[in-house]
């Protein structure tokens, strides 16, 4: 496979640390100039993804004032980029296009869910979400599809469907053929729906879907406890994917914050949180201003992006259930008030 991203990308303390960890002289130089790398996460070196390793930076993971960083990325960019690594950085993409039976969809929404995963995986989630969807389908009479092969995401595959959720995707998933035609797809008005971890991956490799898709970086979640009651706050003028959820409600989740607020980048705020009710710690507060759950128009396309869903319990809980589901009724073209017309 010759179009998978960083095929020929020296090795750096930016590469993600996977790719540094396939190659053996790779290693070498980074337990010279980093004995300790290894217990800064114990999952860190999994070369098989899904793995953590596919979504951190050495860089990243660096701690403060860490002062052999220079000197370690200089030794990495003088090592050759073998035909043993790019394949070995491939390995981890796919050419596999699904055969998909929508049957008859005249009149009705075709929905695809993409459920690739080389970084984080939590499979209760994903699994849960996934039940949630197809309720959904069932209830609204969509035709909803499901895969987790990069090559669903072709232009031909895509031509089939009105929208496509990204379930907790993590991980660069897609070739540089395959970001063409999904960026393609939906600048010409498809629809995007990204649930949760679509949108917390630390560290990602393709900009256009981070900074213009979803339109924010992750920027972590509070741990001990990870998981808190938090009061969501319905922000933006009554719309169709809003309407019924009130002013709001409380649940439990893992609560992200941003590194910048997507407001600033051209989104429309659906919901915010009341960061008072959960107590962030300092180096996670955005503020009285504290977006959770968005859209954005794309071209003539529709992206939504909400980062609600970490536990499964969430994709039972009514509000949010409404929530998605309106959402993803408005990504898939039923309400064209907000962008272009595809």
């Amino acid at each position: 496979m010759v179009d998978c991203p960083l095929n020929d990308a020296p090795f750096s303390v930016d590469s993600p640390v996977l790719d540094v960890y396939l190659n053996p002289d790779a290693i070498a130089v980074v337990q010279k100039n980093w004995p300790g790398v290894r217990t800064v996460w114990p999952g860190l070196i999994s070369t098989s993804v899904p793995s953590f390793g596919a979504i951190v930076t050495l860089r990243s993971i660096a701690p403060t004032g860490f002062d052999a960083l220079g000197r370690l990325d200089a030794e990495l960019r003088a090592l050759p980029v073998t035909d043993v690594d790019r394949r070995a950085r491939c390995a981890r993409y796919d050419n596999d296009v699904p055969q998909f039976d929508l049957g008859d969809k005249a009149n009705r929404p075709a929905v695809l869910v993409f459920e690739k995963m080389t970084g984080f995986r939590d499979g209760p989630s994903v699994t849960a979400a996934l039940v949630a969807f197809k309720e959904m389908a069932r209830r609204r009479g969509w035709a909803l599809v499901v895969s987790d092969k990069g090559g669903a995401l072709t232009p031909a595959a895509l031509k089939q469907f009105n929208v496509v959720i990204w379930n907790n995707v993590s991980g660069d998933v897609l070739t540089l053929s395959q970001r063409a035609a999904f960026k393609q797809y939906i600048e010409n008005g498809g629809g995007f729906v990204g649930v949760h971890g679509s949108g917390g991956d630390p560290e990602t490799f393709w900009p256009w879907y981070v900074d213009e898709l979803i339109g924010a970086r992750f920027g972590g979640h509070p741990g001990n406890p990870q998981f808190r009651d938090a009061r969501i706050n319905i922000a933006g003028p009554s719309n169709a994917i809003v309407a019924g959820l009130g002013d709001g409600w409380t649940m439990n989740d893992e609560w992200y914050s941003f590194k910048s607020n997507p407001r600033r980048n051209g989104a429309r705020i659906l919901a915010t949180l009341d960061e008072k009710s959960y107590s962030p710690p300092d180096h996670l507060v955005m503020g009285d201003d504290h977006p959770i759950a968005w859209t954005r128009c794309i071209g003539k396309g529709r992206s939504f992006y909400s980062a609600i869903g970490h536990r499964p319990e969430t994709y039972s809980e009514p509000s949010h259930v409404r929530f998605l589901e309106q959402a993803i009724e408005w990504a898939a073209g039923k309400d064209l008030s907000d962008c272009q017309k595809g």
